[in-house]
């Protein structure tokens, strides 16, 4: 990419979000909604099948590693460059050596057969079925993860793998990611997961820190909010502000991965309320369907 192209996207970094946007929206289909106005018990059937099927989710997510590599180098040579919100308040960090931060479900391995099973056995998502699924170590590697992490680690960079799986499976889970040719360090646990240490939960506040601490952070790549963020517990209209606040870092030092079949997103549509009945929920759904009439 010539520096002319580099220097447009680093000034408006909002080009490349509107243009995955348009392919993610693309994606949208649309389910029948029945003459009773339910929304389809498995919501999640059509989200599943776009990921297993579409050519246009490989060419989203390799579009994305793509590019993410084109900015690599730039974000090591500038010493001041940091994706980390801690850090931009730390001036300590030019010091530190690089390393760049990633999610691991959804962003380096695809769990979408995971997914598939659940439909095709009539389940919702349960800790025992996922357990098994992640000490299988068969999830394949995302489009495009295994060729820029390896040329991350090449040019010196370190890779942690921030996940919420459980501690449980790290073991598996190490297994899948080097079987698939992701880097792994052999000489230290690069992979993080949750329950691992105390304190160590689902926000990954704790765990982004301990990086944070030792490592200068280029890049961070997630398909939640709550990778780049704490985006829990707050309304749609808040995770919208966020990301509009932060808009100049997706795409640059921030790289968001479609996940439409499950996430905060979801949660965020019932205002994290756990409480709803199926009737309340459905109710809220079809509110959130904007036929702009």
């Amino acid at each position: 990419m010539n520096s002319h192209i580099i220097s447009m996207y680093l000034n408006k970094p909002s080009l490349l979000i509107i243009s995955l946007s348009i392919l993610i929206g693309g994606c949208g289909s649309t389910q029948t909604i029945s003459k009773s106005g339910e929304i389809p018990l498995n919501k999640t059937t059509q989200a599943t099948l776009w990921v297993q099927n579409a050519a246009e989710y490989v060419a989203i997510t390799t579009q994305t590693y793509n590019f993410a590599e084109q900015m690599l180098l730039l974000s090591v040579e500038d010493s001041y460059w940091t994706a980390s919100l801690n850090q931009e308040e730390n001036e300590n960090h030019p010091s530190l050596p690089p390393a760049i931060i990633m999610d691991i479900d959804e962003t380096v391995l695809d769990n979408s057969p995971f997914q598939a099973r659940m439909i095709k056995q009539d389940k919702t998502f349960n800790i025992e079925d996922w357990n098994a699924w992640c000490n299988e170590a068969n999830a394949d590697a995302v489009p495009g993860a295994v060729k820029f992490t390896n040329y991350a680690a090449e040019n010196g960079i370190t890779i942690f793998y921030i996940s919420n799986r459980s501690y449980e499976v790290e073991e598996a889970t190490r297994k899948n990611l080097i079987e698939e040719g992701f880097p792994v360090s052999r000489s230290m646990d690069t992979i993080m997961s949750n329950g691992e240490e105390p304190g160590w939960n689902s926000s990954k506040i704790q765990r982004r820190k301990l990086v944070e601490d030792n490592y200068r952070v280029l890049m961070v790549f997630g398909d939640d909010l709550n990778d780049f963020f704490p985006a829990k517990n707050i309304t749609q209209d808040e995770r919208a502000a966020l990301v509009e606040e932060h808009a100049n870092k997706f795409g640059r030092m921030w790289f968001a991965f479609p996940n439409p079949v499950y996430g905060s997103w979801e949660d965020a549509l019932f205002d994290f309320k756990d409480e709803l009945t199926k009737e309340e929920q459905n109710s809220i759904l079809k509110k959130r369907l904007n036929s702009k009439n």
